[in-house]
């Protein structure tokens, strides 16, 4: 089996491979996965019917511990979003913030809504009101637009349910501590969210944009145009149930309670049964209980799902295949090194995953690749336990923030629904993004001095 500089230089090229097959030649990310994992596993010398079975086991493995709960959360996020849910949650933060701070507003609701809705079509949900709730401020278009879509972008790399920090979690053998990676999740996305808020407010708020000066409908006439929306506790409940539950049942396993009552809240506390919870409390939110919705809107949910579903089990079995290498004692000889310990070892992941982002677009298959390259390395490094691997999920979010540009969907997403100039998006958007990516890290590598 190859060892040494030539087995970095090989996984190396995997990761290449996957780079220019998706980005350049535009293969799917799940293809490109497969194709390199068996790529890096037959040019390493791992036997051939070993490299089979690390990619079924890594595939099917990874399925195992979050399929259900990644199905789970895209059903609730389409639910929230077909049934008006998302706008009475933005409603009702808009409330609380006052007209005074629109741009704080916008900001709280994206971060709020794109825990469970994807951020393109969040953005596009809420494009409507922010355009309403700028006119009515008179705040600049281009300053609401980067703080709605930075607010968006601060929880989606960051925060479960959203798939991404899932399909990273489960990669790297978090899956039992979820309810510490949500709560450092929380923790590190409220200073990155700021960052896209300080950005929209000091330079975007500078740049014009050419549908300023069109007429739109009021924010009155948009809540009145959606319908009949459902009351604020059925809108927020699907995403606070899971929250809390698994919030409760991380507490209860980490205080090694007994009893009764501590082993109910376990169970109530497991992922999938978190969220299968929060997928029955969004049925509520369903106008009617009918074939369009409970066959049509929850399908929608499924086909979201199928796509990340593939995509994470493929990174589950690069990840498999790059175990199966003799990758672990190369690891073992720089971790025992002293250039790299502590903190900085954070850098590694945030870098790869900064790379990756920048390089194909996607911020779930940055998030997804990264996490299957590092998850042999953490135990030789001695990353072990809930906060350890927690921030290492953290790190490989803020990498795949930054940065956001031509090649991701998001960005043209805001540039189409804000009437940005491409030149311009780089500023406001493009930047922001790296702003919140160095934000990210920063936050997280500062939590790991005070806690590990």
């Amino acid at each position: 089996m190859v060892q040494g500089a030539l087995l970095c230089l090989i996984l190396v090229a995997g990761v290449a491979f996957i780079v220019v097959a998706t980005a350049k030649f535009k293969l799917h990310p799940f293809l490109g996965l497969l194709l390199a994992a068996f790529g890096v596993g037959i040019a390493a010398g791992v036997p051939l019917p070993e490299v089979v079975k690390a990619v079924n086991d890594g595939f099917g493995g990874l399925m195992g511990y979050i399929g259900i709960v990644v199905v789970a959360g895209t059903i609730i996020g389409k639910i929230l979003e077909k049934s008006g849910a998302a706008l009475r949650m933005a409603e009702v933060v808009l409330r609380v913030v006052g007209e005074k701070r629109p741009q704080l507003g916008m900001s709280l609701i994206g971060a709020l809504v794109s825990i469970p809705v994807f951020c393109d079509s969040a953005f596009v949900i809420l494009s409507s009101l922010r355009k309403a709730l700028a006119q009515r401020a008179h705040a600049p278009q281009a300053s609401m637009s980067v703080a709605l879509a930075t607010g968006l972008y601060a929880t989606h790399t960051l925060v479960p349910p959203t798939p991404g920090p899932i399909a990273a979690a489960g990669n790297i053998g978090a899956s039992n501590y979820l309810g510490t990676v949500i709560l450092f999740g929380l923790i590190v996305s409220v200073p990155t969210m700021l960052a896209g808020y300080f950005w929209a407010t000091n330079v975007a708020v500078k740049i014009p944009v050419e549908e300023e000066q069109e007429p739109t409908a009021s924010y009155e006439d948009i809540l009145k145009d959606f319908g009949q929306m459902p009351s604020a506790f059925k809108a927020f409940i699907p995403i606070l149930l899971p929250i809390v539950l698994i919030g409760a049942g991380s507490v209860v396993s980490f205080q090694q309670w007994s009893g009764e009552a501590a082993y109910v809240m376990l169970f109530l506390g497991t992922p999938v049964v978190a969220l299968l919870l929060g997928v029955l409390a969004a049925f509520a939110l369903l106008p009617k209980w009918n074939e369009e919705t409970l066959t049509g809107w929850v399908g929608e949910g499924l086909k979201d799902a199928a796509v990340i579903l593939l995509l994470t089990g493929a990174g589950g079995a690069f990840g498999a295949v790059i175990k199966a290498t003799s990758v672990a004692e190369v690891i073992k000889g720089v971790a025992q090194g002293e250039a790299m310990q502590g903190a900085l070892l954070l850098l590694v992941p945030f870098l790869i995953a900064a790379a990756l982002k920048t390089a194909q677009g996607s911020s779930t298959a940055a998030l997804v690749i990264t996490s299957a390259l590092v998850a042999p390395t953490l135990a030789q490094a001695g990353i072990v336990g809930a906060v350890p691997l927690a921030l290492v999920v953290m790190a490989i979010g803020a990498g795949a923030m930054a940065v956001s540009h031509v090649n991701d969907s998001y960005f043209w997403v805001v540039t189409q629904f804000s009437g940005l100039k491409v030149a311009d998006a780089y500023k406001a958007h493009t930047m922001a993004t790296l702003l919140q990516g160095i934000t990210a890290i920063i936050t997280t590598m500062i939590l790991w001095w005070l806690l590990v």
